[in-house]
Order: structure tokens, then sequence, then C-alpha cells
């Protein structure tokens, strides 16, 4: 234990507050969080009015928190908590634990939370970047029901699940992103330093270039002069299409179709979010949690808007009284193989675990599709090259073989 709490060092915070006389007091203390302090405070007869955590000038830069972390917190969490150790100890051990520093200060803060009478789902609330409406509201159904032990399980499966997930689809949108990056610098690098080479040389033969060779040549001159604008152009449109792709929805709808539709990559994103929707249900349901209910957190955890739009439409007609497979036929956007295992799932009374059937195997299609298009690329990625390279070679040598043809 002595070990694990070096991993995650206090901070220095500096408070303000009221004593028992009501007199003004501040000061500095160290510790882990903001709610340790308040805490500490309260215990020494004050009563904390303002509480800051002071930073270095020159400190190292926090390491963020990621997906994977929330999994790993998860997991761990379940297997403490099943083995027996009470809910502040476990809070306790894993903070002290974590390899996330960043990490381990905010578990220590929902410890520090849950201390001074909060519930754990109400202190995983107050940190909803990290902690969505699914995970709090299963950590709820888990405290409500005296099952917390076993909620906590399902949780860690799901965002395991959930986080494999996201990593095979990150991936196979990285490949093809790589490939233009690649495709660019090359390209970017053989017209600013290799053509103008070139161009110097053509100048004295006093003819007039192919046209493949001045269309070459002029780019190159463009970058030259104007890179900049280039540079501006490219990163202007970046930024613009994801703010427009966060901020409008209507732009959101139609960039998320578009995905759907390409090769291979499309056949992944769809595929993943049938995924998630069926993983996500299954998870809702095993909890109890009510099926008009649980369709607000499928919707939210779907990942596309296309699929969130519909699952919304689902559970308004759901709320009507209809089945839940005959809302997904009407969609048109689901597989058959998935409306027939909902439809087995709810005349069996096994919904849970039909949809987590169907998650597994729609899974285990994605990580075989992201094998696929990775094989697939890297061929592909020579053949791209070679063909901006050698076209590049070609328009350069072009009035060289005229030249020689002539003489």
């Amino acid at each position: 234990m002595a070990v694990a709490s070096t991993l995650v060092k206090d901070a220095t915070f500096a408070w303000e507050g009221r004593d028992r006389k009501g007199t003004m007091v501040k000061g500095e203390s160290d510790g882990p969080s903001e709610a340790h302090i308040k805490l500490q405070l309260r215990k020494q007869g004050i009563n904390p009015i303002r509480v800051r955590k002071k930073s270095a000038l020159f400190g190292k830069r926090k390491k963020p928190i990621k997906g994977q972390d929330i999994a790993v917190f998860s997991r761990q969490l379940a297997t403490m908590m099943s083995a027996g150790v009470p809910l502040v100890q476990s809070l306790e051990i894993v903070g002290r634990g974590h390899a996330n520093p960043s990490m381990g200060e905010m578990v220590l803060g929902i410890k520090g939370t849950i201390e001074g009478g909060a519930t754990l789902a109400e202190s995983l609330a107050k940190y909803p970047r990290h902690f969505d409406d699914l995970f709090v509201n299963l950590v709820d159904a888990g405290e409500r029901s005296g099952a917390l032990e076993t909620l906590l399980d399902k949780i860690a499966t799901y965002k395991e699940k959930t986080e494999s997930l996201k990593k095979k689809v990150k991936k196979a949108m990285t490949y093809p992103a790589a490939v233009i990056v690649v495709a660019v610098i090359v390209t970017t690098i053989l017209l600013y330093f290799v053509v103008p080479q070139f161009a110097a040389l053509f100048k004295g033969f006093g003819a007039d270039l192919p046209a493949l060779t001045q269309m070459v040549v002029s780019m190159s001159e463009f970058i030259q002069a104007d890179w900049w604008v280039v540079l501006l152009i490219i990163l202007g449109t970046f930024f613009g299409l994801r703010e427009a792709h966060i901020r409008s929805p209507k732009v959101r709808r139609f960039t998320d179709r578009l995905l759907l539709k390409l090769p291979v990559v499309g056949d992944i994103l769809y595929k993943s979010a049938v995924a998630r929707y069926a993983r996500t249900l299954s998870t809702m349901f095993a909890a109890g949690v009510p099926l008009v209910e649980a369709m607000d957190s499928v919707a939210k955890a779907a990942g596309n808007i296309v699929f969130t739009e519909a699952i919304m439409q689902m559970r308004d007609q759901v709320s009507t009284g209809q089945q839940l497979q005959l809302t997904m036929q009407q969609t048109g956007l689901f597989p058959a193989m998935a409306v027939q295992m909902v439809a087995i799932g709810e005349e069996s009374g096994s919904l849970d675990h039909m949809c987590a059937k169907l998650a597994d195997f729609y899974e285990e299609e994605v990580d075989a599709l992201v094998d696929n298009l990775t094989a697939l690329l890297e061929p592909m990625i020579m053949v791209v090259l070679g063909v901006l390279v050698g076209g590049l070679v070609v328009a350069m040598y072009l009035p060289i073989f005229k030249i020689g043809a002539a003489i």
C-alpha cells in the first residue's frame, strides 16, 4: 500500500474559509483532490469557501484520461467489490495505485465525495466528461437494487468491449488517412525541391514543354510562391469541416451517411454501429432498465447520427406498444440477422442474451474487416506512391525524350 501510494503525488491547494468563530482564515494544504482538502478542513472545524489547486509555472503537463483508463477503473472496482472490499476502500486502492496520475486524482476525488455523503452514482455524475449517462444510470440502478457488484461487472465488460471496438474502428479510419498524408508529403517534397531543378534545365531548351510537364512545373511554381496559401486552405478546410460536423446536425447527417456508403470503411462503420447498439441494449436490459428508458442511452451510444435518429424513432414506437423487432425492421437500417435475433430474444424472454450474442458476432465481423482493410491498403500505398512518383518522373523526362527523338 505504501508503494502504491507513491504513484499519485499529492497536489498543493490554496484555500480560504471561516473557523468556528466566523473568522476568515486561509492557508495551503497538500492532498489528492479538492474534495479531500474540503473534507479535512471540515474535520478541523473550518468551513471551506474557496479551494483551488496551485499549478507550478513549469510543471509537467498532466496526462489526459482516456476511455481505456475508465475501462480499467471499471474492471478494478468490479473485481475488488466482488471480492468483498468496501466501496470507499476499493476507490482508495484504485486511486492510489492507478498508473495515470490524472485518473488516480479523479478516483480519489470520487472517494472524497462519497465520504461526504454522496452515492457512487452522484459522485460519478460530477465528471460527465468521463462518465456518461449510461455509466451513471447503470451504477444508480445497481445501488438501488442492492446488486452494485453485479452491475459493476456488467459495466466493466461493456466498457472493455466498446473500447476494443473503438480501437478497431480508429485503426480502420487511420490507415486510409495515413495513405493520403504520405502521398501529400511525398508530392510536396518532389514539387518543392526536385521539379525546380528540372525547370531550370528546361528553360535552356528554348522550346515548348509537353502539356503534362508544363502542368507539373506550374504546380511547382505555385507551391514555391504560395505554399502558405495551400497550407491555409488545407487547415481551414479541415478545421472548418470538423466544426461544421460538431455544430450542424445537417452537416453531421450528411457526412455520417456518406461515411456509411464508403467502400470497406463504410461497412466497418455500419457493423460497428450495429455492434454498439446490441451491446448497449444488452447491458441496459440485463441491468433491469425499462426498454423505453434504455433506448435513450442506446441512441446516445450509437456513434452515428443516422443510427441515433433511427433509434429515437424506434423508442417512440416502442413506447406505444410496438415490438422492438418490428420497429427495427421499419427503419430499414438494421440487417435481417439482427432483426431475427432480437425477435427470438423478445419471444423467448432472453433479449439481453440474444443482443449480447449479436454484439459478439458483429464485433468479430469488424475485427475481420479491419484486418482485411490493413492487408488491402499495404499494396495500395505502394501503388498510390508509385503512380505519384512515377507520374512526376515521366513528366520531367518527357522533354528530354523528345529532344533525344529529334536528334
